[in-house]
């Protein structure tokens, strides 16, 4: 029977409710993480990847949404670790922690109320396609901007955006979204920060441009440089770079590094996942599996 926590206990999933009257489920008022571990079939263990830097975004998610977390971030690491214990995965598992208001209150306001805090785990492989590669195109949607709802925040009501995006990108025929900023450059996937590869400069869009302050996108800006000796820049970008964008990819605790082989129905250089994004995906995997030495401390061991 699968197990989670919900507010201060380990319960099954059956038991684990809330009223149709709970605030944050009329009006967005929620903060959650999206955390992986992975399996290493070798060592037979289960590794958690970044698992502190997770609950430290969280945290301070929650601050923009005055939500009161009771547990701080090493407790927070530790239940997580006891509930992956109680649920015993042996295989690529993803954790969804998630504060919100938990009262029954009527209206939008964020004081005043109680919060409540549950995580969940779930098996998960790949969320978008790690191998072929995939199609995007740019949506008719704008990104939210941080004077609306942040982006920076992994907000509940935030993804309505992501959702509105996404879902016209596939009735288009694509497998995912592109959003740009309300000033018109290049923002982010649906739930996926972007680089590319032009002239040998990697790029990707900076903290200014209503994106996720990203963990995948922080572990490969300091891979591609430590390790691949990439030059890395991080600036605004324009809707077309992407058009004449030698390799392409998104990245993100979900989609992982997955290769982008055309934009807006135009290839992306040959078409096919480019060698560098290559060698950025085989490093990746390394680290999050445990396989990197000189990265393993990054990797929570669960047994």
């Amino acid at each position: 029977m699968q197990t989670v926590y919900f507010n201060k206990q380990f319960i099954p999933l059956s038991e684990a409710k809330v009223s149709i009257r709970t605030n944050a489920l009329h009006y967005g008022s929620g903060v959650f993480e999206g955390i992986r571990a992975y399996w290493n079939a070798t060592e037979q263990q289960l590794f958690v990847f970044k698992l502190p830097e997770h609950y430290e975004r969280m945290v301070s998610n929650c601050k923009v949404l005055k939500l009161k977390l009771d547990h701080d971030v090493k407790e927070l690491c530790a239940i997580t670790v006891d509930l992956l214990r109680r649920n015993q995965p042996r295989e690529d598992t993803y954790i969804r922690p998630i504060a919100y208001i938990s009262s029954e209150g009527l209206g939008p306001k964020l004081v005043g109320y109680e919060t409540g805090f549950a995580i969940y785990t779930i098996p998960l492989g790949d969320y978008i396609d790690t191998s072929a590669g995939i199609k995007v195109g740019f949506s008719s949607w704008r990104r939210i901007s941080d004077n609306t709802i942040p982006a920076r925040c992994k907000v509940t009501g935030g993804y309505v955006n992501s959702a509105l995006a996404r879902t016209e990108a596939i009735e288009q025929g694509y497998d995912e979204a592109l959003f740009l900023t309300q000033n018109g450059f290049v923002s982010e996937g649906s739930a996926e920060n972007l680089f590319l590869m032009r002239n040998g400069t990697l790029i990707t869009p900076d903290r200014a441009q209503d994106i996720l302050e990203g963990i995948t996108r922080d572990v490969l800006l300091t891979l591609c440089q430590e390790e691949l000796g990439l030059t890395v820049i991080e600036r605004q970008v324009g809707r077309t770079e992407l058009y004449v964008a030698d390799e392409v990819f998104l990245c993100g605790t979900g989609a992982q590094v997955a290769p982008v082989i055309e934009v807006d129905r135009r290839p992306v250089g040959s078409g096919k996942m480019g060698p560098i994004t290559a060698r950025i995906q085989q490093l990746y995997f390394e680290v999050v599996k445990g396989n990197h030495p000189k990265y393993r401390h990054w990797c929570t061991p669960v047994y």
